[in-house]
């Protein structure tokens, strides 16, 4: 079983009475209690240290890990396929990315040894971006222009069907690679004519370019996509259901707690990050608490296996992903409740 250490308060208090000669019994009061145990785990987030990932070390700072059990290391992520090396990796046992990326990377064969535990997202954050100077406010307007996305993205991935269903021919559009930290000084100075990127930068490019920002997100035509997800191993979750159990509970937490207290969230997060300002933090969360409460009254991070069982075939209905992946392959739905 992965990682786990047993922490014996009745054992150690041993050790130390044998090592100081002392014949008091007591015991300090923050030792665990006799019996208890401590699951060491590592998680790594969707991308760096920003508002939308803030969540997790409110989780730390909040104490919901250590009510669970659990002591968890916080890495760093970089995008779908870093992450997903690091879990195949055995570097960390729980992992956020961007679902449907990850859902194509799956049906292609690239990397298929993970499952998605919960949604931190319920609709995908992607979108086109740009400044109102550029007089494009629909998507069809982006026809004969540039758009500037990270190559390889989801963003670029899912363009032509979101072009296609909003009405938009895509062979009119010239998709130009970048890194994901240069797009918004190119378009602050109007190297390109829009971004595909996260809705949740939009504050960042408004104060890079000084001009108000034009936001045209793909989930008013994809529908069906999740954004963000937490996943794990099919390995882990068969050989310790309530670890992984514990730990989709208590990210959940500070999930929850974040979107609804984003200021203290985001001082959290300036706490481990301090290059990372506050109001930058308080920012993204805002703009991400929309896209976390699931539809009805769900819980949170709730993943509908009728919607997952719809993104793989619309992945599938545009060519980006072949017939025959299953929302079993991709996804466990029996770590959040329904209701």
């Amino acid at each position: 079983m992965f990682g786990r250490t047993r922490v014996l308060a009745a054992m150690l208090l041993a050790t130390v009475l044998a090592v100081s000669g002392c014949s008091d019994s007591g015991t300090d009061g923050d030792d665990a209690p006799a019996g208890s145990e401590v699951d060491k785990v590592a998680y790594i987030t969707a991308f760096g240290a920003v508002g939308r990932d803030a969540f997790a070390w409110v989780a730390k700072e909040k104490g919901y890990f250590k009510e669970a059990g659990l002591e968890v290391e916080i890495k760093e992520g970089a995008g779908n396929v870093p992450n997903l090396t690091a879990l195949k990796a055995g570097q960390v046992q729980f992992a956020s990315l961007d679902f449907t990326g990850a859902v194509i990377q799956a049906g292609k064969g690239e990397f298929t040894d993970w499952r998605a535990i919960a949604a931190v997202h319920q609709r995908t954050l992607v979108a086109v971006m740009t400044t109102k100077d550029t007089n494009i406010t629909t998507p069809r307007d982006l026809a004969g222009k540039t758009i500037a996305t990270a190559k390889g993205s989801v963003t670029e991935l899912l363009f032509p069907a979101y072009a296609g269903l909003a009405g938009l021919d895509p062979k009119t559009v010239k998709i130009q690679g970048a890194q994901p930290t240069a797009l918004n000084g190119l378009m602050a100075s109007r190297k390109v004519d829009a971004l595909g990127t996260f809705l949740l930068s939009r504050g960042a490019l408004a104060a890079a370019s000084k001009k108000e920002v034009v936001v045209l997100p793909y989930s008013d035509y994809l529908t069906d996509l999740f954004g963000n997800a937490i996943i794990s191993t099919p390995k882990l979750i068969q050989e310790d259901p309530d670890l992984v159990r514990r730990f989709t509970g208590a990210i959940l937490k500070g999930l929850q707690y974040s979107i609804d207290n984003p200021d203290e969230a985001a001082t959290i997060l300036n706490k481990v990050k301090p290059t990372y300002a506050v109001a930058a933090g308080v920012g993204e969360i805002k703009a991400m608490a929309p896209y976390v409460p699931p539809q009805g009254g769900a819980p949170v991070g709730t993943m509908a296996e009728d919607r997952v069982a719809r993104t793989i075939a619309a992945l599938q209905g545009v060519g980006l992903i072949p017939a025959g992946l299953s929302t079993a392959s991709v996804a466990d739905f029996t770590f959040v409740a329904k209701s």
